[in-house]
């Protein structure tokens, strides 16, 4: 075999192999669930681990069982929809990868492979490998916007942003809210996405008009949502898909402290004038 004709766990250019799956059924959000075996005979190596799964649901539908329900969409690692662990792993194996950008040839055959749905207090499951992550949207509601007048869009150049500050910002709207940090912390935090959003708005211009009700709103709603504690270990970084930073939880703390010491100031103040 050569490296011309052979991928990096050693199938063939075109090859087919069989993987052994134990894969989370659940009929509802009351009902119990457990691991189901199954055995996928015909993985192409180029395969996308949701295209295997469809090819695994292909063939529950033929023998008339109920396929396997799994949330997807863009397929392009755009949408975050694609939630699975995979052997332990939030999205899978490979980091700064999402599930549907995950490809067969990164397991062996005969391998035995894990698929759960991602597991949070906050992220109840609904069937199957699909969770409720609703939370996520409330979360974006309290807080994730910037207010604007209707009317015709302003020039692009009409308010200067250095291009450090741009980069920050952009790198931390590459959040497609997929629920892997969560999922990947053992208390279930949903600190770096918070601190993403937060990030993304708090370091512009148009956004620092709101940036102290921004926080206390949105870190309000996380609670609310039952989102664990931040542990400060950085499993949610080593499984984001987009390669959040840590520093944007940092971010979060001071924009949180900030707006907590400045509404205790306002408090004391319209007090005094009182």
């Amino acid at each position: 075999m050569t490296a011309s004709n052979a991928t990096a766990t050693g199938h063939k250019k075109n090859s087919r192999f069989k993987l052994h799956l134990k894969i989370w059924r659940q009929k509802g959000k009351n009902e119990a669930g457990g691991l189901v075996d199954y055995d996928v005979n015909d993985v192409n190596p180029d395969m996308s681990f949701l295209e295997m799964i469809d090819v695994l649901n292909q063939d529950l539908i033929k023998k008339g069982e109920e396929p396997v329900a799994f949330d997807h969409d863009c397929r392009e690692g755009i949408c975050g929809s694609c939630a699975m662990v995979i052997n332990g792993n939030a999205h899978g194996p490979d980091t700064g990868t999402t599930t549907c950008q995950l490809h067969m040839r990164r397991f062996n055959d005969g391998e035995t492979v894990v698929v759960e749905p991602f597991r949070a207090k906050a992220f109840p499951v609904l069937k199957d490998l699909v969770v409720d992550r609703s939370a996520f949207d409330r979360i974006t509601a309290a807080g994730g916007y910037v207010s604007v007048n209707t009317g015709s869009a302003p020039d692009a150049n009409a308010i200067p942003i250095s291009k450090t500050i741009a980069d920050v910002a952009m790198d931390a709207a590459a959040c497609i809210g997929c629920g892997a940090c969560v999922a990947a912390c053992r208390n279930g935090s949903a600190m770096l996405f918070v601190s993403a959003k937060v990030s993304q708005l708090s370091l512009l211009p148009q956004g620092k008009a709101e940036r102290e009700e921004r926080v206390s709103r949105m870190v309000w709603q996380m609670d609310e949502e039952d989102f664990g504690s931040c542990t400060n270990m950085g499993s949610c970084a080593g499984a984001c898909p987009k390669e959040i930073s840590l520093e944007h939880i940092a971010r979060l703390n001071r924009e949180y402290l900030r707006a907590t010491v400045l509404k205790k100031d306002r408090q004391a103040s319209d007090s005094g004038n009182g």
